[in-house]
Formats: structure tokens, C-alpha cells, sequence
């Protein structure tokens, strides 16, 4: 998406790669499977409980990564929209602040974390218009990152971990509407987010197909973009 050129930028993510393949691996083991309890004597029983297994793990792996859209990401001349199986949450460009990786201390070096951090101006449009599925999903996907970046003693417990966990006092925003449930969760988990690594929203690499460098820096190239569409 540069100069005149509007056409949609899509992404598909790395970890949807490969989903048949994982299906036909597994279909193929359980067949082996069945041959091996049919033809092998009963000493070898563990072996095909073990090759039963393993080929039902590559089905179900398999399976989730069908279940995904074809894309991740949409990048349009209106907004990025990410989409995933619970829903999908959107970003206009007026809305945007920054994209990057975020990155850690770890002794004496910075170190990034294998997610895609967004930096938004206002939590209204994007609290409002989520599905409450998709809020959860985030809720559960992200809460890892809270172990970053704290100054609190009593993270060495886990307790610092619990608050912000299950911070669901009312959110309000910057109209003035009261957040209640799923969606003041996801709020407060967002500031909290933003106070430890600067980002509210995120998303794994996995959900990208290019480096996060480079996904950072088309995303730097279509904001430019769409700031000189305004001023022209």
C-alpha cells in the first residue's frame, strides 16, 4: 500500500502452514498403527499405543491450523484487521500510534519477544466494536507477558500475576461509557500492558509471515503513506 496504490496487504501466519501435510502424517500413522496391532505380537503393544498417539496429535495439530483463516492480517487503506476463529479485532490508521517488537531486559541486554506489539491512541473504537470470544481468547493468549518487566517483590510469588489477571472493575472510556466483564478485563489488561512494555494489543510472530522487523517496518510505510494521502 503505497502512493495510489490501495490494494489490500494480506498476511498469512507461519503457523497455518503445513496443516494438511500434519493431516495426511497422521492419517498415515493411525493406519500404521492399526497394522502394527494387527501384525506385530503383543510385546510390541507400547510401540503402537505410541505410534497411535503421535498420529493423533499431528491430526488435532493439523486440524487447529485448518480451523484458522486463510489470513491473519489485513492491512486496507482503512485500517489493519486482524482475524482469528473466535472473531476479529480491527486498527484504523488514525487510530495507530506505533507497531513494533517489544523487548525485555535480561541482564545486561535487551532481548525481543517473539509477539508483534500495537501502540493505539484510543481504547474506545477497539474495546467497543470486539467480540467478547476474541477478548477472552486475548485475555488467556497474553497473560504471559504480565511476567515482564515488573518491579513488584511479590511477583516472585505469582501474586502480582492473580491482580492482574483478573482485574474486572468497571473500565471507562474516553467517552465516558462504563466497561463491564470481559471487555473491562481487557482494558485494564491493555494499560497494564502498556505500563510494563509499552504496547496494548499483540500478537505472536507465528500470525505473520515475514520477520517482525520487517512486519514493523510495512506497517511504519503504510502509516507514512496514508499520513500523506491526508495532507495531500
Amino acid at each position: 500500500m503505497s502512493g495510489n496504490n490501495y490494494e489490500s496487504i494480506l498476511i498469512r501466519a507461519s503457523a497455518k502452514s503445513n496443516g494438511i501435510t500434519s493431516m495426511v502424517i497422521g492419517a498415515v500413522g493411525l493406519f500404521i498403527a492399526f497394522l502394527c496391532f494387527v501384525l506385530l505380537p503383543d510385546w510390541l503393544f507400547l510401540a503402537s499405543i505410541f505410534i497411535t498417539s503421535a498420529s493423533l496429535i499431528a491430526m488435532l495439530i493439523g486440524y487447529f491450523k485448518i480451523r484458522e483463516p486463510a489470513h491473519s492480517l489485513e492491512i486496507t487503506k482503512e485500517a489493519i484487521i486482524y482475524r482469528h476463529r473466535l472473531g476479529q479485532w480491527h486498527i484504523d490508521w488514525d487510530n495507530l500510534q506505533r507497531v513494533d517488537r517489544p523487548r525485555v531486559r535480561q541482564g545486561l541486554e535487551h532481548v525481543g519477544l517473539e509477539t508483534i506489539g500495537f501502540k493505539i491512541k484510543d481504547y474506545q473504537r477497539f474495546l467497543k466494536d470486539i467480540s467478547p470470544r476474541l477478548a477472552t481468547h486475548l485475555l488467556m493468549e497474553q497473560r504471559p507477558l504480565l511476567l515482564h518487566n515488573t518491579d513488584d517483590a511479590n511477583c516472585s510469588t505469582g501474586s502480582c500475576y492473580e491482580q492482574s489477571m483478573f482485574d474486572d472493575n468497571h473500565f471507562k472510556l474516553s467517552d465516558g461509557t462504563m466497561l463491564t466483564g470481559i471487555k473491562a478485563m481487557l482494558g485494564h489488561r491493555m494499560t497494564e500492558l502498556r505500563r510494563r512494555l509499552g504496547y496494548d494489543i499483540y500478537i505472536a510472530t507465528s500470525e505473520i509471515d515475514r520477520s517482525p522487523e520487517s512486519f514493523a517496518a510495512l506497517i511504519a510505510e503504510c502509516k507514512e503513506a496514508k499520513a500523506q494521502e491526508s495532507l495531500s
